[in-house]
């Protein structure tokens, strides 16, 4: 065999490779009638293709019906559907501490649980080390499960509601009722601002309780 006919031999492999699914059968069959006589097993010997793979490409390319390719059958299944109960105790994890979507405009879950703490509290049920995945596929099974980590926020206040003129309107009569009423006192409080009271207040030790500069100890 002639140096010239090595090369054409790759190219002809090369030209295969980059070709996918029925076009690339229809090629080999038709490389196998030019150059094999029409031979799976020399198509084999000869270019390395698959004796199966050429059988089949012969088939189509006589018959003229194409065999559908089914890609999806070929992948491995994802690990949550292969362990479909330790998906759900992920889940049950993760659920109690997640949030939906303020703005309500996606599926999408807020949880401020990170991968590497689920994989912690799944030990912790008793599951071992090696039955669970790694912290960086945590993450995966958890983004296609429909989490995200994020800090979870609480419910922002409306600023102004429809009735908010309505009561101001509604003070500010009052106010002008009784300004004039001496026997009417006037306070004003800030509502959100948060005092310390009671036995809350100063550790529980009231102000006037506190011994002076004069006060006299035990055995004085």
């Amino acid at each position: 065999m002639d140096g010239t006919h090595d090369v054409r031999d790759d190219l002809i492999r090369h030209a295969a490779k980059r070709l996918r699914g029925h076009q690339r059968r229809l090629f080999m069959a038709e490389t196998t009638q030019a150059l094999c006589a029409a031979s799976p097993r020399q198509a084999e010997a000869r270019f390395g293709w698959g004796r199966r793979t050429v059988e089949k490409g012969l088939r189509e390319l006589q018959s003229g019906i194409r065999c559908l390719e089914n890609f999806a059958a070929r992948a491995r299944p994802r690990w949550e559907q292969k362990y479909p109960q330790l998906a759900a105790d992920i889940r049950a994890l993760v659920e109690p501490y997640t949030q939906a979507d303020p703005q309500l405009q996606s599926a999408r879950c807020y949880t401020n649980l990170s991968a590497r703490e689920v994989c912690a509290a799944l030990q912790a049920q008793g599951y071992a080390a090696q039955d669970i995945p790694k912290e960086r596929t945590m993450r995966t099974i958890l983004n296609r499960m429909n989490y995200r980590l994020k800090r979870i926020q609480k419910a922002k206040p409306l600023k102004k509601t429809k009735d908010t003129d309505a009561i101001f309107a509604n003070v500010r009569a009052v106010r002008a009722q009784y300004q004039d009423d001496p026997t009417t006192l006037q306070i004003s409080m800030d509502a959100k601002a948060k005092v310390a009271e009671g036995e809350y207040s100063r550790g529980g030790k009231m102000p006037e309780r506190r011994p002076g500069p004069d006060a006299q100890g035990l055995g004085s």
